[in-house]
C-alpha cells in the first residue's frame, strides 16, 4: 500500500466544502470519485484542512492509501483528466505509510477578500464580499492587531465546533487596502470552525463604527459566541497555503 500527498486548489462556490456528504456535491467527493475511475478502488482522501461550503482553497493538501502503480507524481496529471474544470491538482508526490496531518504542525494562510462598490462586480463576485459602505481601515488594523498570538478563540468560533480545545495561535494577521478591495490575510497554526469568517465579520463592524478595536479584548474574555460579530460570507475566503513542520517531514516537498 502506498499513501501519496496532493496539493488541491478550488473554486468551491458550488460545493457543499470539502468533506464528503451524502446527496451532496463536495470536493473530497469528487476526488474519490476520479480515484475510482483511475484506479478501481475505493478511497478516500483525508484533507489537512475541511474548507466549508462555498470557501476556496489554492493550495489544501490532502493523502491517500492506494495499491495503484501509477508513478506518485503523475497522479495530479491522471486526476485532473477526471475531475471537473473547478478542481485542480497540482501536485503529488509518494509519503512513508505513517505519515499523517495529525502527527505534523501545520501553518495556513487565509485570505478573506472584500469588495467595496454600490454595484456588485461580476467578475469577483464570486470570491470577495461585496460591501457598499465605507470600512475605516486604521481601526480594523488596530483591531486586529489584538487578536495576534495565543488566545482562547471561543468567542470566534461557531458554536457548533466538535473541537476538544478552541485555544489558538496566530502568527500574522494584516488589513490591506488596494483601490477598492480590502484584503484581510489571517495565518496561524490551526483554525477553529468559521473562525477566520467570524474574525472579519467582527472586524468589517470595527470598520463602520459599531463597534471599538479595544473590545477585542473583551470579547475574547467572553469565551461567548454572541459577542463577536456575524460570520462573514464564504465566498469571501480562500485558503491560501499551508506549510508543514519541515524537520517532521525532511524532504516531503509539494
Amino acid at each position: 500500500m502506498r499513501r501519496i500527498l496532493i496539493k488541491a486548489a478550488y473554486d468551491g462556490t458550488d460545493y457543499h466544502g470539502w468533506q464528503e456528504a451524502e446527496n451532496a456535491e463536495t470536493i473530497a467527493g469528487n476526488i474519490n470519485r476520479a480515484l475510482k475511475r483511475l484506479t478501481g478502488e475505493d478511497i478516500e482522501v483525508m484533507g489537512a484542512s475541511r474548507t466549508d461550503a462555498g470557501v476556496h482553497a489554492k493550495g489544501n493538501l490532502a493523502v491517500f492509501d492506494t495499491l495503484s502503480t501509477i508513478p506518485s507524481d503523475r497522479f495530479s496529471y491522471a486526476l485532473n483528466t477526471c475531475l471537473p474544470s473547478d478542481i485542480r491538482i497540482l501536485s503529488s508526490k509518494e509519503v512513508p505509510p505513517d505519515f499523517h496531518f495529525k502527527n505534523i504542525k501545520t501553518e495556513k494562510t487565509y485570505l478573506y477578500r472584500i469588495i467595496l462598490t454600490d454595484i456588485p462586480d461580476p467578475l469577483r463576485i464570486r470570491y470577495a464580499w461585496d460591501i457598499s459602505f465605507d470600512l475605516d481601515i486604521e481601526k480594523m488594523r488596530l483591531g486586529a492587531s489584538f487578536l495576534m498570538g495565543e488566545h482562547d478563540f471561543k468567542s470566534f468560533c461557531s458554536v457548533h465546533t466538535d473541537a476538544r480545545t478552541t485555544v489558538r495561535e496566530i502568527s500574522h494577521i494584516s488589513v490591506e487596502k488596494e483601490e477598492d478591495e480590502i484584503r484581510i490575510w489571517v495565518r496561524g497554526y490551526g483554525f477553529l470552525y468559521n473562525m477566520v469568517r467570524i474574525i472579519t465579520g467582527t472586524l468589517v463592524e470595527i470598520g463602520r463604527g459599531k463597534r471599538r478595536p479595544e473590545d477585542i479584548p473583551g470579547i475574547l474574555d467572553a469565551l461567548d459566541r454572541r459577542k463577536a460579530g456575524p460570520t462573514a460570507p464564504p465566498n469571501g475566503l480562500t485558503l491560501i497555503q499551508i506549510v508543514m513542520d519541515q524537520e517532521a517531514i525532511r524532504d516531503v516537498k509539494l
